[in-house]
C-alpha cells in the first residue's frame, strides 16, 4: 500500500465519533481538515485536535467544493454522520476523488421512504405506511408515528394517537425535512429497535455488528430516545438466517461495493422490520471493541479508501459479530433540565477495565432544556464484559456511580435506565 503521509484529507464533521478519525490520520501523518458550521469546542472536538478547521456548513456544498479545490485536498471521509453523506458524494464527484457510493446510492440510502420501497422490492421486511390521502381519507388506524423521510437525530418525529395530533405531526414532520418528503408509519409499540452494521470491501459483505435498542419509555417522553443498545442481539442467529442474503444481495443490485451501512427497525412477531438506512457507521464509539478483539481499525480502513480508492486487505469475519461469546453496551445516561453544577464519577468511570470509550456532552456550567431528543443524552458509554450478567451488574455500577446536581443541588439524573428490561 502506498504511503499516504503528507496528504491532505478533508473530514466532514467535527463531533465526537470524528475524533477517532483525526488521531487515525494523524498517526499516519496525514494532514487533517474537519468542516462543518460550529466553532472548535466541546460540541465539536475534533476540530479541537485536526491540524486545519472550516467553519462551513455541510450543506453549503458549493462553498466546501471551492475550499477543496484551493486547498488541494486528496480525500474525503464521512462516514459516521447522517447529514455529511450527500455532501460526501457530491463533494467526491466534484473533485474526482474516492468515494465510497455513488449519489444514486446516497440518495437511496438517505431517504427513508426510498429505502423502504427498496427493501419491498427484495422481499426485506418495512414498518407498513399510510399515505396523505389516507389521512385526509380519515383512513388511519391510531397510533401511528409521522416523520420526515430524511430525518436526523429524532427531529421531527411524533407519536399521534387521534387526527388532531396527526395534522400537527405532519406538519411538525414537513418543517424538519429538507425536502419536505415525510412518512406516516404504524406505531410498533413495545418492541426493542433492531439494528445490523456491515462493511462492504470489494463486493464482499461482512456484518459487523447487530445490536437490541432499548428506548425510553412513552410516560417518560423518551420512547424516541434509545438509553441503552446491546450487542450481539438476541435475534442474531435469527437475523442471519433468514434476512442477511437478502439485504446482502439487495445492496449489491444497486451496485454498492465498499463502505459501510447500517439499517435499524424492529423485531415484529418474527418479522425484521427496517425503516432507518444509511451508508455509514453509527455515531458511537462501537469501533474501540472492535480495535481491541479483532485488531481491524475502522477509522483506518476508510482513510486508506478516501486516499487511495482502495479497500485494504480485511482480516474480518461474519462470526466476529458474536464478540466471541462476549457482550457489548453502549449506554447513554440523560439529564432533566437544568444548569449543571457538579459532576461526579466520570473518572472513576473512565478508569474501569469495562469501559472501552466515553464521550461526555455536558459539564459544570453547561445548560441542559427539555427537547426529549438525543439532546437529554449526558454521555455515551461504550462497554464490554465477559458475559451478558456481568453487563447487567456493571450497568447499574455505572448508574450508581454517576451524579449530576444542579446549583441547588438537586439531582438532574432522569430516569435511569431500568436494568430489569433486559432479563425479561
Amino acid at each position: 500500500m502506498e504511503s499516504m503521509k503528507g496528504k491532505r484529507l478533508l473530514i466532514l464533521s467535527g463531533t465526537g465519533p470524528h475524533v477517532k478519525v483525526v488521531r487515525k490520520a494523524r498517526e499516519m501523518g496525514i494532514y487533517t481538515i474537519v468542516a462543518d458550521y460550529l466553532e472548535p469546542s466541546k460540541a465539536a472536538p475534533a476540530k479541537l485536535i485536526s491540524d486545519e478547521n472550516w467553519n462551513i456548513s455541510l450543506l453549503d456544498v458549493e462553498s466546501l467544493i471551492r475550499k477543496a479545490k484551493e486547498s488541494g485536498i486528496d480525500g474525503v471521509v464521512a462516514a459516521w454522520s447522517d447529514i455529511s453523506q450527500m455532501p460526501y458524494a457530491e463533494i467526491c464527484e466534484a473533485l474526482g476523488l474516492p468515494c465510497y457510493g455513488t449519489p444514486e446510492q446516497f440518495r437511496i440510502m438517505s431517504d427513508k421512504g426510498r429505502f423502504k420501497e427498496l427493501c419491498r422490492r427484495n422481499g426485506i421486511g418495512v414498518i407498513p405506511e399510510y399515505t396523505e390521502d389516507d389521512a385526509k381519507a380519515h383512513r388511519i388506524s391510531f397510533p401511528v408515528v409521522t416523520k420526515p423521510v430524511d430525518s436526523r437525530a429524532s427531529k421531527g418525529v411524533s407519536v399521534c394517537r387521534n387526527e388532531r395530533e396527526l395534522e400537527a405531526g405532519i406538519a411538525c414532520a414537513r418543517s424538519n425535512s429538507l425536502s419536505g418528503n415525510i412518512l406516516i408509519e404504524k406505531y410498533i409499540g413495545g418492541k426493542n429497535s433492531f439494528q445490523v452494521n456491515y462493511l462492504f470491501a470489494d463486493g464482499k459483505a461482512y456484518v459487523l455488528r447487530t445490536t437490541d435498542g432499548y428506548k425510553g419509555l412513552v410516560e417518560e417522553k423518551l420512547d424516541r430516545v434509545a438509553l441503552c443498545s446491546v450487542s450481539p442481539s438476541v435475534y442474531t442467529e435469527e437475523y442471519m438466517a433468514q434476512v442477511n442474503d437478502r439485504f446482502v444481495e439487495m445492496m449489491r443490485s444497486i451496485g454498492f461495493r465498499n463502505g459501510p451501512v447500517m439499517a435499524q427497525g424492529f423485531y415484529d412477531d418474527g418479522v425484521f422490520r427496517f425503516y432507518d438506512p444509511g451508508l455509514r457507521f453509527p455515531a458511537v464509539d462501537y469501533e474501540a471493541i472492535y480495535r481491541s478483539l479483532y485488531g481491524a481499525d475502522l477509522a483506518e480502513i476508510m482513510i486508506t479508501f478516501a486516499l487511495t480508492g482502495k479497500m485494504p486487505e480485511l482480516k474480518l469475519s461474519d462470526r466476529n459479530v458474536y464478540l466471541d461469546g462476549k457482550c457489548a453496551c453502549i449506554l447513554y445516561p440523560t439529564l432533566g433540565a437544568g444548569t449543571v453544577s457538579e459532576v461526579k464519577g466520570i473518572d472513576e468511570v473512565a478508569r474501569d477495565p469495562a469501559v472501552y470509550a466515553m464521550e461526555c456532552r455536558y459539564e459544570a456550567g453547561d445548560t441542559v432544556e427539555w427537547t426529549y431528543t438525543t439532546r437529554q443524552r449526558f454521555a455515551e458509554i461504550v462497554l464490554l464484559e465477559n458475559s451478558f450478567e456481568g453487563m447487567v451488574r456493571k450497568i447499574r455500577q455505572i448508574q450508581n456511580t454517576l451524579s449530576v446536581r444542579d446549583e441547588n443541588g438537586r439531582d438532574m439524573m432522569y430516569k435511569p435506565f431500568d436494568v430489569g428490561r433486559l432479563l425479561q
